[in-house]
């Protein structure tokens, strides 16, 4: 089916990483992607990424991996971008050609980190340019997992050789300076991109203060990213940092290296977005302690909201 919306430069907002939901023995879970889907769209998502990193993209099966293309695309009225990044070439045009035809907006690409030098990098996604043909994609920095550096220069590099990479996902750390170079780069005449921030929210305030037009991260509360992106736009700054502050504890709980995915299923589960709390296998289980931290947590979290009015 043709795409509701393809990617481009101008999309901003919210593009919530959507977590893959399991059933308890870890199959994949089919009913709560329809509940996923619509949980995020009632709080502000202004479209969705699938199949990434937080999505456990590693652990599905091909099959299993167009079982939730499908699935998200038809019961998604927001575009989808999904992430299409393999060891190889072909793999990545087998997965963005399956995702385009099934409804999708755009793909992502992350670098493998095989990638050493700058003409290794820029020569690397020129090529996937050149394999994804006339398909919009997302550039994905995030070199605390990849391993793989790009400076501004790479990344404008990029951009001004493949028109059709239409979006940088930006989750260095740090990596303000970066946002604040590209739109600098910009403001003296070189083309404009769509820059959506990572890292769980936790530095959102700063970047849309920066330049980024939107998150693309998965935090459990989207309404959070939702609002204070539009707040920035609307330039109610004092308010977006109010906003921001209220959920900013557990934010930081959420983005633990290797326990993070888990946190935030659990927090998913218990607002009814997903049907269990499920991380397939190799995964991380929450202690008791743990979870009497969330709860806590998200009382006081639940406080400071409640004090804003």
């Amino acid at each position: 089916m043709p795409a509701k919306t393809l990617l481009d430069e101008t999309a901003q907002g919210v593009f919530t990483i959507a977590a893959t939901p399991f059933l308890p023995d870890g199959a994949l879970d089919i009913e709560s992607l329809d509940s996923m889907v619509d949980f995020y769209e009632a709080r502000g998502a202004t479209g969705l990424t699938i199949l990434g990193i937080m999505g456990e993209a590693g652990k599905l099966s091909a099959k299993e991996s167009g079982i939730v293309i499908d699935r998200v695309t038809a019961r998604a009225s927001v575009p989808v971008v999904v992430g299409v990044s393999a060891p190889g070439l072909a793999g990545i045009k087998a997965m963005a050609d399956t995702a385009m035809e099934r409804g999708a907006a755009g793909v992502m690409v992350a670098p493998p980190a095989t990638l050493r030098t700058d003409d290794q990098i820029i020569g690397y996604f020129q090529m996937v340019a050149e394999v994804l043909g006339k398909t919009p994609w997302v550039l994905q920095d995030f070199p605390l997992v990849t391993e793989v550096q790009m400076t501004p220069r790479v990344i404008r590099t990029i951009m001004d050789s493949c028109p059709t990479c239409v979006m940088l996902k930006h989750e260095d750390w740090p990596g303000l300076e970066k946002i604040s170079t590209l739109r600098r780069q910009e403001a003296e005449g070189a083309r404009r991109i769509s820059i959506l921030c990572g890292n769980g929210g936790m530095f959102l305030l700063e970047e849309m203060l920066r330049g980024a037009d939107g998150a693309m991260t998965g935090f459990a509360y989207p309404e959070m990213m939702a609002e204070v992106v539009r707040l920035t736009k609307a330039e109610d700054e004092g308010r977006a940092r109010d906003v921001f502050d209220a959920y900013l504890p557990l934010m930081r709980y959420e983005s633990q290296p290797g326990l993070g995915l888990a946190i935030r299923k659990h927090i998913l589960a218990k607002r009814g977005a997903i049907a269990h709390a499920t991380v397939r296998r190799p995964g991380t289980v929450l202690s008791a302690a743990t979870l009497e931290e969330i709860e806590t947590l998200i009382a006081r979290q639940e406080a400071r909201l409640a004090a804003l009015g």
